[in-house]
């Protein structure tokens, strides 16, 4: 089968390599679109250490089931599935707490740590456990089913959040996981959506989503501005989903005293925090883990409209087209939001 490899940081080849084979409670799918990740992006040069090469990338996917293992049941040859980022062991101590994300052991697509290596679907076939499958609905194309990962991860933090109708909730990133966040803020209720970035055309985009409010924060004072906005109390929940010092810290100072600080991005490997406004302040800052059970939600949301995804999409290319569309995206490529490859 032909796959996108990883080879060296900063360097891909598209090679020749053997067509997996499922296991006992396995399926083989042939890939039929996969979406760049920005870990992936940040992945090739080395600076997560979670894509260490060679490796074959790739964890937001949907395709057609093409063989299943003898101990498979209720999946088929021909069904329309996309399927979890996170593999994972059913008689696991946190999986059977309802943890699944945080399971000992679990491993990711299209990851490689000193401690794992499980290939990914930047290639013609992939090979995944059938409990991590789910059905694709009639009306929900492949694309937006390779995109149905990065949207149950932005449910997962919410599921995490307490908010209550009229909230007034903070976004600092108006990237893909971002824009998704603010989309699920505007279902949950929330008033006030007050999207944060560095760049306006995201911003005008995480308008269009349903942000009511969007601050840039090159050129305004946001704490100053969302304290304006909410009487001088601050925002009742925040979302950090770049993963960086200066992020983290905005949403920490755009908060009101007793809020919830929720952080999904996790592209630095530590930042500094100021302690005494976090105790002072009572604030609750959590971390938000991949996913947890959300994927049917995502589904749902997207099959009925509620959900758009295709608004984030910037292209859809062919596999073989893999390396300069992530050469793009690294580069930060002005427009460039989200790219599907289709094998």
């Amino acid at each position: 089968m032909k796959a996108l490899v990883l080879t060296a940081y900063n360097q891909f080849e598209l090679q020749d390599l053997p067509r997996p084979q499922p296991g006992p409670t396995d399926v083989l799918v042939k890939v039929q679109a996969v979406g760049i990740c920005g870990s992936d992006v940040h992945g090739m040069d080395g600076s997560s250490g979670r894509r260490i090469p060679p490796i074959v990338m790739g964890h937001e996917a949907s395709g057609i089931v093409v063989e299943t293992g003898e101990k498979v049941t209720n999946w088929h040859v021909g069904d329309r599935v996309t399927f979890d980022s996170t593999v994972y062991a059913l008689d696991d101590w946190y999986s059977r707490k309802g943890m699944y994300n945080l399971s000992d052991g679990r491993e990711v697509l299209g990851v490689s740590t000193p401690d794992f290596r499980r290939q990914g679907a930047f290639a013609e076939f992939i090979v995944v456990p059938q409990h991590i499958l789910y059905l694709i609905p009639d009306n929900v194309s492949f694309t937006q089913a390779a995109l149905v990962e990065p949207v149950a991860v932005a449910l997962h933090a919410l599921s995490l959040t307490p908010i209550q109708l009229n909230d007034t909730a903070v976004v600092v990133g108006s990237g893909m996981i971002g824009l998704f966040v603010i989309q699920a803020l505007k279902l949950a209720g929330c008033g006030t959506i007050i999207a944060v970035d560095l760049d306006d055309d995201r911003l005008a985009l995480a308008r269009k989503l349903g942000a009511s409010v969007t601050l840039n924060a090159g050129t305004e004072d946001v704490t100053a501005e969302v304290q304006a906005l909410t009487h001088g109390r601050g925002a009742d929940v925040s979302f950090e989903v770049v993963g960086i010092g200066p992020a983290v810290k905005t949403a920490i100072d755009c908060v009101r005293k007793g809020a919830t600080v929720t952080l999904v991005g996790n592209l630095s490997k530590s930042v500094d925090v100021s302690l005494q406004a976090i105790v002072t302040r009572q604030l609750r800052l959590q971390g938000s883990c991949a996913i947890n059970g959300e994927y049917e939600a995502a589904l749902a949301l997207i099959s009925s409209g509620k959900m758009d995804v295709e608004a984030i999409l910037s292209a859809e290319v062919p596999l073989e087209e893999g390396a300069s569309w992530f050469q793009r995206l690294y580069e930060k490529e002005k427009g460039l939001i989200k790219v599907v490859l289709k094998p």
